[in-house]
């Protein structure tokens, strides 16, 4: 089993509970929220091979040389430190969930990235489905994708699981979400699902959720590449701008005694900063769901959600007790220097 490691710091257990009245009636789209880039990263099991998807080079050093192979995809796969409940309470509401199905182990899911986890799917979600037991007012955006090696049968399992776990908890593809809405139902999962036959056969599922990202090491570059995106107007509905960095196969080499979270480090400052200048809301500029990497280490859950007090108009009073420190750690996020 992975290791449970708290993040430190208070937190956003219930940030969705303490927005002011005036964002209630927003579209869950046009709000700002903070989301976890490869969630389930943080249980990456070192046992396991290479994933059939990954380059040919990688295969077969994975064949020569397992032990060390895998070691390295642990030190540049492992984007998150913690459980997905405390990555909740940290305030991460959308959640990047890569289901995949070990060569030998069975009937049961996983998830992967490079390697496969130590952790099941049913394992994660029966863990989050507590967590939001325990947090009546708060609303998370799980988006499954990849699917390495799934079957048919395989979907359908997931999907009825899904259904029968979360249950009434989960918001339609067909309605427009907004906080007071989901309360009056109860409702506080929306599953992206990125198979497009699965999201048309059960309307409980949405479709797969836009993720930008830049594929670059260079933070530099990663805000130019998202930039550039916004400039063309942002999809209708959900999407995501990622703050991760992605090595390559050159980069791993000339850098062996780094590791992501190394890298991940000397970029934040810049990334954070961009972080903070953005707004949301509808306009084609408007950021939605803004993911990252080691979501404990920095502000980044606090400064997104503090974005969302932008929208508020100038008349509107200052948020207090734990709105209020949101709202000050995103006016701090935007001071950031690299």
């Amino acid at each position: 089993m992975a290791t449970r490691a708290r993040p430190r710091g208070e937190g956003n257990p219930d940030w969705m509970s303490v927005l002011p009245q005036e964002l209630l009636d927003v579209p869950l789209w046009d709000l700002a929220v903070p989301g976890s880039h490869d969630s389930m990263s943080f249980c990456l099991d070192v046992s396991s091979p290479v994933l059939g998807s990954e380059s040919c080079f990688l295969r077969l050093t994975d064949k020569l040389v397992p032990r060390c192979t895998r070691a390295c995809v642990l030190r540049w796969g492992t984007t998150q430190q913690s459980v997905l409940s405390d990555q909740c309470d940290l305030g991460i509401r959308f959640l990047d969930l890569r289901v995949a199905r070990k060569p030998a182990g069975g009937s049961r899911l996983f998830f992967a990235h490079g390697i496969y986890t130590l952790l099941t799917v049913k394992e994660a979600l029966n863990e989050l489905a507590t967590w939001l037991d325990a947090h009546p007012k708060e609303i998370v955006i799980i988006a499954f994708s990849h699917f390495e090696s799934l079957t048919e049968d395989d979907h359908l399992d997931l999907v009825d699981f899904i259904m029968w776990l979360f249950s009434r908890k989960l918001c339609p593809s067909q309605d427009v979400p907004t906080l007071r809405s989901c309360w009056s139902k109860g409702q506080q999962v929306i599953v992206s699902y990125d198979n497009e036959q699965m999201a048309v056969q059960h309307v409980e599922l949405w479709t797969g959720t836009p993720y930008w990202y830049a594929d670059s090491p260079d933070p530099k570059k990663v805000i130019a590449y998202l930039e550039a995106q916004k400039r063309r107007g942002r999809p209708a509905g959900f999407y995501a701008c990622g703050l991760n960095l992605t090595e390559d196969f050159l980069y791993v080499l000339l850098h062996p005694l780094q590791n992501l979270r190394r890298m991940s480090g000397k970029a934040l400052p810049r990334l954070l900063r961009w972080a903070g200048e953005q707004r949301p809301g509808p306009e084609g500029g408007g950021v939605n769901i803004v993911c990252g990497d080691f979501v404990g280490v920095g502000q980044l859950c606090s400064i997104v959600i503090g974005l969302n007090y932008k929208l508020l108009g100038r008349g509107c009073t200052p948020p207090a007790g734990p709105a209020a420190r949101i709202l000050g750690a995103g006016a701090a996020g935007s001071r950031l220097t690299a």
